[in-house]
């Protein structure tokens, strides 16, 4: 799975990205979204792996799966893409923002703790993001950006500040303390819980029907930092409504000496069980198009 999705190449041109995101500063939120549609029906005619990919998850969350749902799934996460365009620029009046939980972030903030928000490809992060700037909640991602160079440069260039709050993955012991810098400035430091990365400790988790390979890493993280944990999950509803979810997880996450792997399973399971359940509420907001269930180990 970790060759999968880390080979996977970043589609489309620098030329095409920034046409849409020329669309959507001169034309809009409209014209730049019915642009997309061509587009998008391209991808699912002639990219069969991602089409295929689409169906196996539709087909586990849903109990069916057609070419035309493929090509929904796919829309909206393109529609997505868009909108973090106009959440960078705060131009998000078109959209219509509501939260659910949002006062366990406003709580942290008053005692000055940091934590670990724990989302999935699920939805928009971006939307949470603008929450939290919008407040004055410092949120920082931790990710892996190498693969997605050209979108993420393309909105640095909307937004210069974005970068200061992106840190990526990196081995070593400098990672781990600069994540419990932020921890201890009582900062949020925001991971994904859903994709095996370069290096991870992987557990096998139940998850819509079948076995998959989830990264142990966040929560050996959130066991070192010895910081609370919140799910967090944004999910988008036509044509503009986006839905925040915050939730309690786990005030500390402890990993006995001995039965760490076992720990870390459990959590995962945890995490796995509450992640089927907003993809249930919110079925075309998954975006992991490739082999997520019987990709080798």
């Amino acid at each position: 799975m970790t060759k999968t999705w880390l080979g996977v190449a970043e589609k489309g041109s620098l030329f095409g990205i920034r046409f849409f995101f020329v669309a959507c500063t001169v034309f809009g939120r409209g014209v730049a979204r019915f642009c997309l549609k061509p587009v998008v029906l391209y991808y699912v005619l002639f990219h069969g792996k991602t089409r295929r990919a689409s169906c196996d998850y539709l087909r586990r969350v849903t109990g069916k799966a057609t070419f035309w749902m493929a090509f929904r799934h796919m829309l909206t996460f393109a529609e997505i893409s868009i909108d973090r365009v106009f959440f960078l620029q705060g131009r998000f009046s078109q959209m219509r923002v509501a939260s659910n939980g949002f006062e366990q972030m406003r709580k942290l903030q008053v005692e000055k703790r940091g934590a670990i928000l724990l989302g999935a490809h699920l939805g928009s992060f971006e939307a949470m993001r603008a929450l939290a700037s919008s407040n004055s909640v410092p949120l920082n991602i931790v990710g892996y950006f190498k693969n997605a160079r050209l979108i993420n440069g393309v909105l640095q260039r909307l937004n210069p500040t974005m970068n200061a709050r992106l840190i990526s993955v990196e081995p070593g012991v400098d990672f781990v303390l600069k994540l419990k810098e932020r921890i201890e400035a009582g900062e949020l430091v925001a991971v994904l819980g859903d994709r095996v990365g370069l290096g991870d400790r992987v557990v096998e988790v139940d998850l819509l029907g079948g076995k998959a390979r989830l990264p142990a890493g966040p929560y050996w993280l959130a066991a070192t930092l010895r910081c609370p944990v919140f799910l967090t999950f944004g999910l988008f509803h036509e044509p503009g409504r986006y839905d925040l979810y915050c939730e309690p997880f786990a005030e500390l996450i402890d990993l006995p000496r001995g039965h760490r792997e076992a720990g870390a399973q459990a959590y995962a399971q945890r995490f796995a069980d509450r992640l089927e359940h907003y993809c249930r509420l919110a079925p075309d907001n998954w975006f992991n198009f490739y082999d997520f269930w019987r990709s080798p180990a």
